[in-house]
């Protein structure tokens, strides 16, 4: 179990820098391994328009696959206002400001423990 719990630490580390190197607004990062086999991590941001969110994905998603990640699946690319790239162990959400004011994962996922995003960027 320690090896899967790694893995998903660096690939949140690298998702993480990967939205922080495109300026990705208000990064969070929720626990979610003691809620639900789905995944252990989701990480929400969000983007300021379509192309800086097809940037957010398109970088992640380079970012990730240099280090041997590919994702499971991706859905909502074309349409950029909900775009979820699945990872397994890390579901990574980024939305338009409107789209994840509405949707509001933070809200719904609230029972998943917050990680501090500053401390896994350093």
């Amino acid at each position: 179990m320690a090896k899967n719990v790694d893995i998903s630490k660096d690939m949140l580390k690298v998702a993480l820098k990967a939205l922080d190197d495109k300026l990705g607004e208000d990064i969070q990062v929720l626990d979610i391994k003691e809620l639900t086999v789905i995944a252990d991590y989701f990480v929400i941001a969000h983007g300021n328009n379509k192309s800086h969110i097809k940037a957010l994905i398109d970088r992640t998603e380079e970012m990730l696959s240099k280090e041997g990640y590919e994702p499971k699946q991706i859905e909502g690319y074309h349409s950029a206002s909900w775009i979820l790239l699945d990872y397994g162990s890390i579901i990574i959400h980024i939305f338009s400001k409107e789209d994840r004011l509405f949707y509001d994962l933070e809200r719904i996922w609230s029972d998943g423990k917050k990680i501090d995003v500053d401390s896994l960027l350093k």
